[in-house]
């Protein structure tokens, strides 16, 4: 399968990559620093640019895959500078130019209506702390799901770099207590296998232990 991702130098990109790699599937990674991918390989295609501008090279990315994923983020930014909307802006163009249908789009636990589930102590932190980020990636998520895509939304909950386990829990809805935690590895486990289940589609899914 072609694998398209955006992100994939990000913590939960680059676990995405390798993983699909090591199941036989051919990636193309969109990054604007390709010395920070930590595999390569001749199923490994790199394509530099910026998603937020470079809209010709992300149609040209687009072209021939089966699947694009973005786990682009912010990392430890409190300020978005529109990252997520501005990079939905031009790959759900050019998916619909090119016509390719299945997309996978990695959001964050607490944004649109999975606020109402979050405990307390995340809640005040989103309010307080993500109000930014989160109103950027709630405008990307309007724009994807008001597109004619195959789209999933994933919103995992407080991310760590801890193993992958295999042992966690996705719903539309979880029920969820005290600060609820999900590994980077775990999270990318969940999208590789919704590539082939297709579970989700036109779906959100709360991922958490």
């Amino acid at each position: 399968m072609n694998i398209l991702v955006f992100g994939a130098t990000g913590g939960t990109g680059r676990h995405l990559v390798k993983q699909a790699l090591d199941h036989g599937h051919t990636i193309t990674a969109f990054v604007r620093k390709p010395e920070a991918l930590p595999v390569g390989g001749e199923r490994l295609r790199v394509v530099i640019g910026d998603a937020t501008r470079d809209h010709l090279k992300v149609t040209e990315a687009v072209r021939g895959q089966d699947v694009v994923i973005s786990t682009l983020g912010r990392r430890n930014s409190f300020k978005s500078h529109h990252l997520i909307e501005r990079s939905m802006q031009a790959i759900v163009p050019a998916m619909q130019c090119e016509r390719v249908q299945r997309l996978i789009l990695v959001s964050a636990f607490g944004v649109g209506a999975t606020h109402r589930d979050a405990p307390m102590v995340p809640r005040i932190m989103y309010r307080v702390l993500l109000k930014d980020i989160f109103a950027d990636k709630r405008a990307a998520e309007n724009l994807v799901a008001s597109s004619n895509l195959d789209w999933t939304i994933v919103y995992p909950v407080l991310l760590t770099d801890g193993p992958m386990t295999g042992a966690y829990r996705v719903g539309e809805r979880l029920e969820l207590h005290g600060l609820p935690k999900i590994s980077r590895a775990d999270v990318a486990h969940f999208i590789h296998a919704e590539i082939g289940k297709c579970a989700f589609v036109r779906k959100v899914a709360v991922i958490s232990y």
